[in-house]
């Protein structure tokens, strides 16, 4: 039986970055350094992994970004959060605006939205992928409100090709808000640098940290010509 005198959370070993990296928090103003110490925590917790992929688009890669071996950890993924609250925050203010609302998409970018949002002193909410007629698409449900002229910042997990921040475009400006920039934790397609849709003003891209990882055709993959075998990580063969 165990005591009262216990303390309610058992000691455990902190996550420590490699040889390297920074090991502390750094000021998120130094993007080169905050991107170091952004790749530091991806290593330390897993969530930066090396092999051969399988992407969910069927190309393959030799390096996978696995966003939940990071959310699992809540103290790495807040001090993330603290270096795009941080970045964010400084955007607005060189554009003479401010974020009243921060959204993000199913499902990781529930938990950023929310820890953003912490941060920044407004709510957090989430669209969800919608099927019916027609293709998928994102909605505001659960009772969310988006106030008219609300200006938003969008906020996910992993960019690959920017479909997710995208698809909370059409919701978000059918409600009349203005959008005023995104925000990702990773962003591994250098090349996009802002979220656009037609008809619309592009939205800037904040990354705490940019990736240029390459992915393959299957038919011309290095890794499958020296046999490596291959795996398809995340829940849907991401």
């Amino acid at each position: 039986m165990s005591s009262h005198n216990e303390p309610l959370v058992p000691p455990r070993d902190p996550l420590h970055a490699p040889d390297g990296y920074p090991a502390s928090p750094v000021d998120p103003s130094d993007e080169a350094l905050a991107a170091r110490r952004v790749e530091g925590l991806l290593l330390a917790t897993g969530a930066l992994q090396r092999g051969h992929y399988l992407l969910k688009s069927g190309r393959h890669s030799d390096r996978y970004l696995e966003k939940w071996s990071l959310l699992q950890f809540p103290e790495a993924a807040a001090e993330i959060c603290a270096i795009i609250a941080a970045r964010a925050l400084a955007l607005a203010r060189a554009t003479a605006t401010e974020i009243d609302l921060v959204v993000g998409p199913t499902t990781g970018g529930v938990l950023l939205a929310y820890e953003v949002g912490r941060l920044l002193g407004v709510r957090g909410i989430f669209a969800e992928e919608v099927r019916g007629d027609g293709e998928p698409r994102r909605e505001f449900r659960r009772g969310f409100h988006i106030p008219p002229r609300a200006r938003v910042l969008l906020v996910d997990d992993i960019l690959t090709t920017g479909g997710s921040l995208q698809a909370l475009l059409p919701p978000l400006y059918a409600a009349g808000a203005h959008p005023i920039a995104a925000a990702v934790l990773a962003n591994r397609t250098p090349s996009i640098t802002a979220i656009e849709l037609p008809g619309h003003d592009p939205l800037p891209l904040i990354a705490a940290l940019t990736l240029d990882i390459a992915s393959y055709a299957a038919e011309s993959c290095p890794l499958c010509a020296k046999g490596e075998p291959i795996g398809a990580p995340g829940s849907a063969g991401r």
